[in-house]
């Protein structure tokens, strides 16, 4: 049938167009092969390790001690989103997370604009990662055989001075793209390794934050937190001020909610374990954020901060005066960042599959190899893009966008859920639904997305309307054209 434009524009997925695949390897299907624990820790291994790890160093020169209650603002907003995905979830248990609510919910275009966001913030979080990483290997080979990564092999090309971008030719950032290539490896072996090797990671952090935990806090200093807010006003960051702008920096380590919703279409009993993972790593998240924090600005000043790499590392090294604590804190370190860049590639690549198969891409990120199931293709694309841009690229362009995509993304979920609710008009399935009805929690999702966005520098708004701008052509180019939707009745 012939429709609109703004039939095309708000066409919306149904729920039951995408398709259960189960156990088949016919080529074009997902396994369901991810059980609830596994799946937990996706989200925990999405999350633990990027905050905590390298965003202190960027985070706590904002806002000074106070970046306590970044965190904590960071976290209730999270958690009031994790609400939101939790319903979504349980009545779209698809891959693709807030690209598939956006579809069932709001229309074609806007789940598009989210799928660019989505492809923004896992894209340069996998980068950030992969260039944090770099530094806690550099410090565990320091201190296990005193030897470092030379200079120009650790560096990028493209930085961040105080006069601006600086080129530095010959320059290259290897140890990233190592990794990148390592991630890659695993993914294309197939799912179900993937996330089993992820589990093992992700235990191994949680027993080093531990450990760095009970090692900092026998150095705790309270006279550490005073002034517990920022006084420096020359950068503008003085009081509440530092506060949100460091909640903006530190957010996307919260990346893991979503990931763990990108999982739907190879989770088993998606309906039930897939709200109940989002909720448990969130829990485990926050608490595992707020004792790491404490214990580390505990231990040492605030101004020290800055600018120190491998952070955890050299706090353990000055608390002990030994270097074997932060020798195993730095290995810890290179494994449990190796799972972050690893579940945050593969939300990626399941981003891409699902919008692929919705026809708003090239069909080569749907197609699937037979024997692992893994998305082949799109696995190398992804993983060819995320190298270049660690291995070339400063991290310091790279937090406040990720942050930028995932604020964006928890706000058009928020938005999803009232408008399911409306479309169901009572005739839903039976299952977890968010609080005191479908506006509460929503808008207060939406507002406290919004206050943390508001104080993100003006360079970050200005790439990402130009990243928006490109997303919006290419839907008018090729999306829409090619959208399976086409002709079919307006749902």
């Amino acid at each position: 049938m012939n429709q609109t434009l703004g039939q095309k524009l708000t066409r919306t997925k149904p729920v039951d167009v995408t398709p259960e695949h189960t156990q088949g390897n016919s080529g074009s299907g997902l396994n369901r092969s991810i059980g609830l624990f596994p799946l937990t820790m996706i989200g925990v291994g999405a999350t633990i390790g990027t905050g905590i790890f390298f965003t202190m160093v960027e985070a706590v020169p904002k806002a000074g001690p106070s970046v306590i209650l970044s965190f904590l603002i960071a976290a209730i907003t999270a958690g009031l989103t994790a609400l939101c995905y939790a319903e979504l979830s349980f009545r779209i248990p698809a891959s693709g997370s807030s690209y598939s609510f956006a579809y069932a919910t709001v229309g074609e275009f806007l789940a598009f604009i989210m799928a660019a966001c989505l492809l923004l913030e896992y894209g340069l979080a996998a980068s950030a990662t992969a260039i944090g990483w770099s530094d806690y290997l550099n410090n565990f080979l320091v201190n296990a055989f005193g030897w470092h990564i030379p200079s120009l092999l650790r560096s990028p090309m493209i930085v961040s001075g105080p006069a601006g971008i600086e080129f530095h030719p010959g320059h290259i950032n290897l140890p990233p793209i190592m990794l990148v290539c390592l991630c890659c490896f695993l993914l294309l072996r197939g799912t179900k390794e993937s996330a089993t090797t992820n589990a093992i990671m992700v235990m191994i952090k949680l027993a080093i934050l531990v450990f760095f935990v009970v090692i900092a806090f026998a150095g705790f200093d309270s006279h550490n937190f005073f002034p517990f807010f920022n006084t420096d006003n020359s950068k503008g960051f003085a009081g509440m001020k530092g506060v949100t702008a460091a909640a903006g920096t530190v957010f996307f380590s919260f990346i893991g909610l979503d990931t763990v919703a990108t999982a739907g279409e190879e989770v088993r009993d998606p309906r039930r374990n897939v709200p109940i993972g989002i909720l448990a790593a969130l829990a485990i998240v926050t608490v595992f954020y707020m004792l790491v924090a404490v214990a580390a600005l505990g231990a040492q000043p605030a101004a020290k901060f800055e600018g120190q790499e491998a952070g955890l590392a050299v706090i353990l090294q000055n608390v002990t005066g030994k270097t074997w604590p932060a020798l195993v804190l730095a290995a810890g370190a290179v494994i449990s960042v190796f799972s972050v860049t690893l579940v945050t590639i593969y939300g990626q690549t399941r981003i891409l599959f699902a919008i692929s198969r919705d026809g708003l891409i090239s069909k080569a990120f749907q197609t699937v190899n037979p024997r692992t199931a893994a998305p082949v293709s799109n696995t190398l694309i992804v993983c060819s893009v995320v190298g270049l841009v660690s291995g070339f690229v400063d991290a310091t362009f790279l937090w406040d966008m990720v942050s930028m995509g995932t604020l964006t993304a928890f706000i058009v979920v928020s938005m999803a859920v009232p408008v399911m609710r409306r479309r169901e008009n009572g005739n839903g399935v039976d299952g977890f639904r968010v609080p005191f009805g479908p506006y509460v929690v929503p808008g207060l999702s939406i507002l406290a997305c919004l206050y943390i966005m508001r104080d993100l520098s003006r360079t970050t708004f200005t790439i990402f309307t130009i990243w928006m701008t490109a997303a919006i052509l290419t839907y008018f180019l090729y999306g829409m054209r090619n959208s399976h939707l086409n002709g079919a009745p307006r749902s």
